[in-house]
């Protein structure tokens, strides 16, 4: 298990916060697949500060994920502690300062990875959120700016420093967005130089990459983005694999009943047309190395509610059914 400051988590593995990806329905369904910390999509301080509604429902929560942890990005030291207030007010569990994100938008305020080219400021947010709260405070981090700006190690070194229980770290510069490979040697690093925990994060698209980071970093956690997007079952996989040594995929019947699930979470909390829009996408992430895609792509936009839902999956499952012979 870790431990973050007064949190403990139950397990080792964590959903990575993801834009436009990580909102409570899917936050629940990765939960119940087995991740011990689940993250809000990245939260702006200025937002909040400002009272825009929009901002304040990001905290929209249900027990069934706790722990659950909000992701603030900002540029200012006051508005990002007064952000964490917030998130305590709102009842999350742990508060995450992005130092991490490459997005321009988000880089050209100052914001997300744009940090992490001024420790003294990086220092100065972190103090502040961790004034500004009670709750336990984490940073998630790149490898640095550009290999030429490879600081991951000075500001881990200021986030223990300055009060943070933990830190993520994504061992890819900011150059270089999600290409490459992720360096793991960097997080290796950060695992031996601080006392606070340390979670990796990285290249983990398979539940035994999992087990191998933690074995080759020593880092005490292990954060999973773009891999459980396509196949939310990787977080019981890696546990049942560190348990017996080998875990199962997922078969047809139960990757329909995820669609279903799934959409019914999302017209529970975004409503009917929205969920629409939002599964057309989801649906092609989980047949993602399934056969008869092309028939799936045709006819995807058909998607504007349950009833064509059910049609269109029900067609598609059928088809990859009978291609079997089953």
């Amino acid at each position: 298990m870790v431990s973050l400051g007064t949190l403990q988590l139950k397990n080792w593995l964590v959903m990575a916060p993801m834009s436009g990806k990580t909102n409570l329905p899917f936050r629940l369904i990765v939960k119940k697949m087995g991740a011990g910390l689940v993250v809000t999509e990245m939260i702006s301080a200025e937002g909040l500060c400002r009272g825009h509604a929009r901002t304040h429902a990001y905290f929209v929560s249900h027990p069934a994920e706790r722990p659950v942890a909000a992701q603030l990005f900002g540029s200012e030291p006051e508005a990002m502690a007064l952000s964490a207030g917030i998130a305590a007010e709102k009842g999350m569990d742990l508060v995450d300062i992005n130092m991490g994100c490459p997005v321009r938008k988000v880089v050209k305020t100052g914001s997300g990875v744009a940090l992490m080219r001024d420790p003294r400021k990086a220092g100065k947010i972190i103090s502040a959120v961790r004034r500004g709260t009670p709750l336990p405070v984490t940073v998630k981090i790149r490898a640095g700016w550009s290999p030429a700006e490879a600081n991951a190690q000075e500001i881990a070194q200021i986030a223990e420093d300055s009060g943070a229980d933990g830190i993520s770290i994504h061992p890819r510069f900011a150059s270089q967005a999600f290409s490459g490979k992720a360096d793991w040697s960097v997080i290796a690093g950060a695992k031996k130089a601080l006392e606070i925990p340390v979670i990796g994060c990285g290249d983990i698209t398979e539940p035994s990459l999992a087990l191998k980071m933690r074995s080759v970093t020593n880092c005490d956690g292990v954060m999973i983005g773009r891999a459980a997007l396509t196949n939310p079952w990787i977080f019981k996989q890696i546990l049942d694999m560190e348990e017996t040594g080998r875990f199962t995929a997922p078969g047809l019947d139960e990757r329909y009943r995820l669609v279903i699930e799934h959409y019914s979470l999302l017209v529970e909390y975004l409503g009917e047309k929205r969920a629409a829009h939002l599964m057309r996408g989801h649906l092609l992430l989980y047949t993602k190395g399934l056969p008869h895609r092309r028939f799936l792509r045709g006819v995807i936009s058909e998607i504007d509610g349950r009833e064509k839902l059910i049609s269109v999956v029900d067609r598609y499952f059928g088809s990859i059914r009978e291609g079997d012979g089953s």
